[in-house]
C-alpha cells in the first residue's frame, strides 16, 4: 500500500491540506482511511470528518469504526460526483460553507467516481486531474484537510501516476500554473469542414441553431446561455462557430486576446447559486468541458453541452 498522507503547506497554499492515498485492496483502504477520520474526530474546533466514497467503502468503515461510526459522516461518492470536474468544485465548495467549522475546518475523505464518468477517458483523466491541480488554489484560504482517495483497482495506475503531481507531499507534485499549462498544451482537433460561422454569439442564434440540431427546448436555452456568459466575460469575440448533434453540440469562441487566469470561471460566486450573470462560472457549470487554448493570436475557447 502507498498512501502519501502527510500535512503539507508551501508559498501560497495557505492552510488547505490536501492529500493523496492510495490503495489496491480493502484492507489497504481501511488502513489509509481509518487514521485520517481518527484525526478528524480528535481535531478540535472541527465539525465531524465525512467520507465521500464508494457505498461499498462507507460499509467496510462502517464496520471498522464500530462505536465511532456514529460520529463521523458518510455520503456516497455517486452521490457528490454526478457532473463534470466544475460541479464538484462548486459542490465542494458550497459544502464547505454549510458544514465546515471556522476557516473551513474539516477533514474529507474523497474519492471520485472512478468507475463512473471521472478518469475513464483520456479527455476526463486530464479534466479531472486540472480539477485535482486547481484545488490547491481554489481552496487554500480554507482550513480543510482533503484527502483524496486513489483505488488502483478502479482509477488505474496511469490515472493514479498523473494524480499525484496534483498533491503537494507526493515527490512528484507540480505547481498548479504549470501542471495546468502543460495539461492544455494538447492541441485541439479543428472544427469540421462543416462547422457553421456566426456573425456573433448570441443567445438567440445559439438556441435556434442548437433547436434545429436536436437539444430540446430548455437545454437549447441552457446553452445558448452558457455560450454567451463566456462571451461576456471573455470578450471581445473574433469568431464564432458551432457544430454537432444532440447531445453534444459544441460552439468555438476565437478571442484576439490571452486569458491569463487558470481559475477562470472556477471560483465559486459568493451567493453559490447558480443564475446567470456569473460568466465563465456558470458555463462551466452548464456545459460538461469548457476549453481554453491561448496561441500566439490571442485564445480559442471551445464550448461543448453535454
Amino acid at each position: 500500500m502507498s498512501a502519501d498522507t502527510h500535512a503539507q503547506t508551501g508559498p501560497g497554499q495557505g492552510d488547505f491540506d490536501h492529500r493523496m492515498a492510495v490503495f489496491g485492496s480493502d484492507d489497504e483502504f481501511v488502513a489509509a482511511a481509518l487514521p485520517f477520520l481518527a484525526e478528524g474526530l480528535a481535531a478540535p474546533g472541527e465539525p465531524p470528518p465525512v467520507a465521500i466514497v464508494a457505498p461499498a467503502g462507507l460499509d467496510l468503515l462502517r464496520d471498522a469504526l464500530g462505536s465511532d461510526a456514529g460520529k463521523v459522516g458518510f455520503i456516497p461518492h455517486t452521490d457528490w460526483y454526478t457532473g463534470s470536474a466544475a460541479n464538484a468544485v462548486a459542490r465542494s465548495a458550497g459544502y464547505l460553507a454549510a458544514h465546515a467549522g471556522p476557516g473551513g475546518r474539516i477533514h474529507l475523505l474523497m474519492e471520485p467516481d472512478w468507475a463512473g464518468r471521472a478518469g475513464s477517458s483520456p479527455r476526463e483523466t486530464a479534466e479531472w486531474i486540472r480539477y485535482e491541480s486547481l484545488a490547491n488554489l481554489l481552496f487554500a484560504p480554507f482550513s480543510t484537510t482533503a484527502m483524496c482517495a486513489y483505488d488502483t483497482r478502479t482509477a488505474g495506475l496511469a490515472l493514479v501516476e498523473a494524480a499525484r503531481r496534483a498533491h503537494p507531499a507526493t515527490g512528484v507534485y507540480e505547481a498548479p500554473p504549470a501542471l495546468v499549462r502543460e495539461l492544455d498544451a494538447v492541441p485541439l482537433a479543428p472544427p469540421p469542414d462543416d462547422a457553421t460561422p456566426l456573425p456573433a454569439p448570441t443567445a438567440e442564434a445559439v438556441r435556434a441553431w442548437s433547436a434545429r440540431h436536436g437539444l430540446p427546448a430548455p437545454e437549447a436555452e441552457l446553452f445558448g446561455a452558457a455560450v454567451t456568459e463566456a462571451a461576456a466575460a471573455l470578450g471581445p469575440v473574433t469568431g464564432t462557430v458551432l457544430w454537432g448533434r444532440a447531445p453534444s453540440c459544441v460552439c468555438e469562441l476565437r478571442l484576439p486576446h490571452r486569458v491569463a487566469d487558470p481559475l477562470a470561471g472556477f471560483v465559486p460566486p459568493p451567493t453559490g447559486e447558480l443564475e446567470p450573470g456569473q460568466g465563465l462560472w456558470f458555463t462551466r457549470q452548464v456545459c460538461a468541458y469548457v476549453d481554453v487554448r491561448d496561441h500566439a493570436e490571442g485564445s480559442t475557447v471551445r464550448i461543448q453541452y453535454a
